[in-house]
């Protein structure tokens, strides 16, 4: 049975970093793409990055490139998102998936207030 634990999020000033964690299992996590999405209050999921099974190609949605970072350790079966200089408009619930499956975990809240 898939499953997708994330952890990591909290609340944190503007300008702050936090990194998200998606612990893995009951899948071949390295031959599996991974995303992470995020869901605001009021507004559809939206995919932030993802990344390719051996780590070799990521992709960002505009609104967090070369803010956030996309990484897997493929031996402990993870997928982290390193997310800096944090913005009011990234607080969110974030996910994690396997590209092209419906598998989601219970996400991670992140709030970004002062």
């Amino acid at each position: 049975q898939v499953q997708l634990v994330e952890s990591g999020g909290g609340l944190v000033q503007p300008g702050g970093s936090l990194r998200l964690s998606c612990a893995t299992s009951g899948f071949t996590f390295s031959v599996s793409a991974m995303n992470w999405y995020r869901q605001a209050p009021g507004k559809e999921r939206e995919l932030v990055a993802s990344i390719s099974s051996a780590g070799f190609i990521s992709y960002y949605a505009d609104s967090v490139k070369g803010r956030f970072t996309i990484s897997r350790d493929n031996a402990l079966k993870t997928v982290y998102l390193q997310m800096n200089t944090l913005k009011p408009e990234d607080t969110a619930v974030y996910y994690c998936n396997i590209r092209g499956q419906d598998s989601w975990g219970q996400g991670t809240q992140v709030t970004v207030s002062s």
